[in-house]
């Protein structure tokens, strides 16, 4: 208040109104110009005054403009006063704002300074605060950045968080230049490296010096103390020994209880979930939109059942294994399936079959998703064509060939998008060393003309003019104005698909011409050109490194999925083996040849599976192969018990010989900050135990999942919890032991009662686990058929028919039956068991069944005589 009304008070007393009554002429400034002793002192004051005045009118101004964009977040524009008075207004209203309870941080941007010398970052004047701290959510740009988001807090400079989050504070620019014109919350954008606003969230650089954490250590840590069973412990929340750091985490680090119970809420150390609301970044920093996250997770459904309907059974012994079978996924798309997976649905179909197969996604080839969120289709962009350019245009490119190649493969539609590119553009798009291909090189599948690779932008463009050409005689012959309607009638076979082609700018420009002329007819003949680069005529989008468009206004996708050439690769290689083909298949020899060779894939691998040692049944009996459920004394318990400990019982009961707990969080938390998923699984540990001590009435440390100080491991206690899986394994265990057909047929009916339905129900890290499982259950039916045959044909086709009902697809299951109705000389049975067949697998997207089942089916329809006997 001093400086607004000190001067003007200070100058009306001792000077007076500076301006004069009259204004001088022009001969008499140049009078004065000419004479300067007509020049007094008091004409001096008067015009320093003036100075005056007009120096503190601007500073009102500039005032009046802090004041009104604090107040409504309007910024007004800057007034050319000199820096002294710029700062000086700054730090004027700073001061009011950090005494009416707001506060503000300041980003100094250290000078360059030698190595072998510390930095010390230049202050700056604080800024004003529009908003308060933590009061705005994450913007996707920053949660999605490869070292996860910061957000300001009052002290914080671009050296100081380089120093903490990336562990070199000379590393400040890639912060800076990660964030540059980004928008906040507040109405400002980081455009000066020496100026943060407290609240603000700044997306990080990955941070190179931290190793990733072993999904699955192999070597256990040295022997730490007994558990002391934190269910007793004051503080619940505390790592357990021996699986967490040695020392005690601090204050920051340590989360709330709330945040215990909720897996989502956020927290500031750096680790954010890779999946949010619109879309999943991949563990390369690349990030996909849900859409194309279906998309893959609905491929990998196809992958699953395909490598069950080829895995052959081994019936004598039955192999006993506890580790989950091989994931037909790679690495980099685990992240990706899992999230995909959530927004599948089962197909409706005639059969029980069709509820493992998943319906397609809905969005065909998704580029990314809308303001809204909604999920934008390549195909219903606007405009003649798309040209992509900018730091992200390689990798959206990828992304968008990924998805338009991943569109149709669930249900084999014959509507699937085609796509042509050429050897050069496919090479940009893949790493370095990998030849550009088709995805059926070898021509061995049905769909080999999917990805068209010619030779060069000539020859693709001449390709796209012969393709407009048909279908535009098509159109004319049907009498339809677009391809829609040609697909949609059902008096032509010949359907349509998508048709995409993507050129890279530079082959394509000399086209130019041609690719418009094309692009004029794109929604009607179904055409689309994908451009990588600027291209006169077509539509370009300026794409970032993460995705999102440099110009929200002009661009429909408010945010692009990406790719690295490593992912595509992964993709590609995923749909090769998804494709059907005309495969072999797996062809039996009859069960009563018993002279099969001993092989290590039909020799069993016996894991130790705990055995009750009492005679007393244990008084909790876990469920896992079905609905996971617990059971103590006969009765369900069916309140009480969080959704974590069933997840934390089921792990352990998969894994008998016990989990440490990195395993238990890297099985149950992958995507979760170590330290945060420790503590859950600990809550969840002690859940457990609480529950099924007051269930039971049993007290005492350690008891139910108990741990072991030397190997570190948390087991459950056999003598208290008795598991279903384990009792299934140990009586198949028992049948290969078994010296008699009685016994043995005996301990196989034991196990498949045992069976309830897939291990671990619906959760995402059972899948693979669940596949070990169901293959055991198949093996017991085919024994239990084979020891039946003999003496109950009808009794062993019944027994493989209750195989069937557990797996739909598995081929060999069907030759097996095939196989009994033609030594019963049933060719009626044979050829409907094989109809069955051909139904389960065209209800599951699959076109053929293998040559090998056909070839079965035909010997049983066409049996050869005997030989003669000759005297």
């Amino acid at each position: 208040m001093v400086l607004l009304c000190g001067p003007p008070v200070f100058l009306a007393s001792v000077v007076g109104w500076p301006l004069p009554t009259t204004w001088p002429t022009s001969g008499q400034v140049l009078d004065w110009l000419g004479q300067p002793s007509l020049i007094t002192i008091d004409v001096l004051i008067k015009v320093a005054a003036v100075v005056l005045w007009v120096l503190w009118a601007g500073l009102v101004l500039v005032v009046l403009g802090e004041v009104i964009a604090r107040a409504t977040r309007w910024r007004l524009p800057r007034i050319p006063l000199p820096s002294t008075v710029q700062s000086l207004v700054t730090g004027l209203i700073a001061g009011l704002s950090v005494t009416a309870g707001s506060s503000v941080v300041h980003a100094a941007a250290p000078q360059a300074v030698p190595a072998t010398q510390p930095a010390v970052p230049q202050q700056r004047i604080p800024q004003p605060v529009l908003s308060p701290p933590r009061a705005d959510p994450v913007p996707g740009w920053a949660a999605t950045a490869p070292g996860g988001a910061h957000r300001v807090v009052r002290g914080d400079t671009l050296w100081d968080i380089a120093d903490r989050r990336l562990d070199d504070p000379r590393r400040w620019p890639e912060i800076y230049a990660l964030n540059k014109g980004r928008k906040q919350s507040n109405g400002y954008a980081l455009t000066d490296p020496d100026v943060l606003h407290t609240g603000w969230v700044l997306g990080l650089p990955a941070r190179q010096a931290t190793p990733p954490r072993p999904s699955t250590p192999d070597v256990s840590p040295p022997a730490p103390p007994a558990d002391p069973d934190p269910t007793h412990s004051p503080a619940p929340d505390r790592t357990l020994p021996g699986d967490g750091p040695t020392t005690a985490p601090t204050p920051e680090a340590t989360p709330s209880a709330g945040e215990l119970e909720d897996p989502g809420s956020e927290r500031d150390d750096g680790h954010q979930s890779p999946v949010d609301s619109d879309g999943v970044r991949l563990p390369s920093h690349a990030w996909v939109s849900l859409g194309l996250a279906a998309l893959i997770a609905a491929t990998a459904a196809l992958l699953r059942l395909q490598r069950r309907r080829r895995t052959p059974l081994a019936t004598t012994p039955i192999p006993i294994r506890t580790e989950p079978a091989a994931t037909p996924l790679p690495s980099s798309l685990r992240v990706a399936d899992a999230a995909g997976r959530r927004l599948l649905t089962p197909r409706p179909g005639r059969h029980s079959a069709s509820e493992v197969m998943p319906a397609p996604p809905p969005t065909p080839a998704p580029v990314g998703h809308d303001t809204h969120g909604q999920e934008v289709s390549l195909f219903d962009l606007p405009g003649a064509g798309v040209a992509l350019n900018g730091v992200g245009a390689l990798s959206t490119v990828r992304a968008i060939l990924a998805a338009a190649l991943s569109t149709g493969v669930v249900d084999h539609a014959a509507a699937r998008p085609i796509v042509v590119t050429t050897g050069g553009t496919l090479s940009r798009l893949l790493p370095t060393g990998v030849e550009p291909a088709g995805l059926d090189p070898d021509r061995t599948a049905f769909d080999d003309d999917r990805l068209i690779v010619l030779a060069d932008a000539s020859n693709a463009v001449t390709h796209l003019e012969e393709e407009m050409i048909h279908r535009r005689r098509l159109l004319d012959t049907m009498d339809a104005s677009n391809v829609a309607e040609v697909n949609a009638r059902g008096d032509h076979a010949e359907l349509q698909p998508p048709y995409v082609i993507i050129l890279a700018a530079d082959d394509a420009r000399r086209h130019a011409a041609r690719i418009a002329a094309v692009a004029t007819h794109r929604r009607a003949l179904h055409l689309h050109p994908l451009i990588l680069g600027d291209l006169d005529a077509t539509p370009g989008y300026h794409i970032d490194a993460d995705g999102t468009p440099t110009d929200d206004a002009a661009s429909p996708v408010a945010r692009w999925s990406t790719l690295t050439a490593p992912d595509l690769t992964d993709v590609l290689d995923l749909l090769r083996e998804a494709a059907p083909r005309p495969e072999p298949g797996t062809d039996v020899t009859p069960h009563h040849i018993e002279s099969e060779p001993e092989t290590a894939s039909n020799t069993a691998t016996v894991t130790a599976i705990p055995t009750s040692v009492s005679s007393q049944p244990a008084p909790v009996t876990l469920t896992v192969l079905g609905p996971i459920t617990l059971t103590v004394n006969g009765a369900p318990i069916t309140t009480g018990v969080r959704t974590g400990s069933y997840a934390v019982l089921a792990v352990l009961a998969a894994h008998p010989a016990g989990r440490t707990l990195d395993h238990l969080t890297a099985t149950l938390h992958p995507d979760t900050e170590p330290t945060t998923a420790a503590r859950r699984v600990h809550t969840d540990l002690n859940a457990a135990r609480t529950i099924l001590r007051k269930s039971t009435g049993i007290t005492g440390k350690g008891n139910f999942i108990t741990y072991d100080s030397a190997t570190t491991r948390y087991r459950l206690d056999p003598a208290l919890i008795d598991v279903d899986l384990w009792r299934m394994l140990n009586a198949i265990d028992r049948a290969n032991k078994a010296t008699d057909d009685t016994s043995c047929l005996t301990a196989l009916h034991e196990a498949a009662d045992l069976y309830g339905g897939d291990f671990g129900a619906d959760q995402d890290w059972a899948i693979d686990h669940a596949t070990t499982h169901r293959h055991h259950i198949l093996n017991v039916y085919a024994r239990i058929a084979e020891l039946l045959e003999p003496d109950h044909p009808d009794q062993a086709i019944a027994a493989l028919e209750k195989a069937i009902d557990h797996d739909p697809v598995n081929e060999e299951l069907y030759q097996r039956i095939m196989r009994i109705h033609g030594r019963q000389h049933r060719p009626d049975a044979v050829r409907r068991t094989l109809r069955l067949l051909e139904e389960r697998l065209t209800d599951l997207g699959e076109a053929e069944v293998s040559d090998t089942t056909r070839r079965v089916a035909q010997r049983q329809l066409d049996p050869k005589p005997p030989p003669s006997q000759t005297p």
